[in-house]
């Protein structure tokens, strides 16, 4: 099976989920969102096809975290599983973005079934669209108050969504503002 990649794999990021996190970049995303971080991974003709044991195979020894991002990694459900399937069994925690909500995606999920194999694979998931009017600097791990990070496992478990708490609505912690730069 094929994945197409919008760019290398980047390694030791912080700003892509807790702790330092290895980033797959999909290709293709459906939202268009007006001041999109990644407008490089919009097009579905973009990236380059790697197949999926390849990409494994080059995370086997990367970081204890891996965030799929893009694009939308959900476009591609299937081939992302596979990948976190097999870097779950390797304790890894596994976090991903996309532009759907998470109800959407449950509902998606009932006429495509590697949708939910994929989110049964991750533990967090930062969903919904870049929002410009609502983007903020104090959104750990997000661009827009709108969107939210959510628990997956706890929320398939209990049939509802739950956030994860120390994210909702939080305030950037333990920064100095020096002229309008945080330190």
């Amino acid at each position: 099976m094929k994945i197409k990649l919008a760019s290398s794999i980047m390694r030791d990021s912080i700003v892509d989920g807790e702790g330092l996190r290895t980033v797959i970049w999909t290709q293709g995303c459906p939202r268009h969102c007006p001041g999109c971080h990644n407008p490089e991974t919009i097009p579905c003709s973009g990236g380059k096809d790697f197949d999926v044991k390849e990409v494994i195979e080059a995370l086997k020894d990367s970081n204890d975290g891996i965030t799929f991002s893009g694009g939308d990694p959900f476009l591609q459900a299937k081939a992302c599983s596979m990948i976190a399937k097999e870097l779950k069994s390797k304790g890894k925690s596994i976090w991903c973005y996309t532009g759907y909500l998470y109800e959407e995606l449950l509902k998606l999920s009932l006429s495509k079934p590697e949708i939910m194999e994929f989110l049964k694979y991750i533990d967090v998931l930062i969903d919904g669209p870049f929002i410009m009017a609502k983007k903020s600097m104090e959104c750990l791990f997000r661009g827009s108050t709108n969107q939210r990070v959510i628990d997956v496992p706890k929320s398939l478990k209990n049939s509802k969504t739950i956030e994860v708490s120390k994210y909702k609505n939080e305030k950037l912690k333990n920064t100095q503002k020096t002229k309008d730069i945080y330190i």
